[in-house]
């Protein structure tokens, strides 16, 4: 079986990642777009971080969109209780960090609370 290479609006990774960012916005959607072209300080500044260091960088930058040069890195982004560790693929190039960290766990349910119903008056409390 052939793996497929890797394009974004075909481009290959390579091309991708000599572009500027006024060219990459180009590709991207508006949203996107709008958000390369206003990058907050704190951006630049992990962007910088992200390009400069070989082991993961740690971010609260949910909303930090990820880019051509980040691929192959892995990133530690906070999900509100603690750093879980991404590793950047190019099928993620556009997309938020924060869409590849869930900040909420799956519910759980183990056994009706005392009180929930007439029968559960009766179970052991443990």
């Amino acid at each position: 079986m052939v793996r497929q290479e890797f394009t974004y609006h075909g481009k290959t990774l390579e091309e991708l990642q000599k572009l500027s960012f006024q060219e990459l916005a180009y590709l991207m959607p508006s949203n996107e777009r709008r958000k390369i072209n206003r990058l907050s300080d704190k951006e630049k500044k992990f962007i910088a971080k992200v390009q400069a260091s070989k082991k993961p960088a740690k971010t609260h930058l949910r909303e930090m969109i990820i880019l051509p040069f980040m691929v192959g890195k892995t990133l530690l982004v906070h999900d509100g209780r603690a750093f879980q560790q991404v590793n950047i693929i190019g099928e993620m190039i556009g997309h938020r960090l924060g869409e590849f960290v869930l900040t909420r766990k799956k519910v759980m349910h183990n056994a009706p609370g005392i009180g929930a119903t007439k029968s559960s008056a009766s179970l052991s409390v443990k």
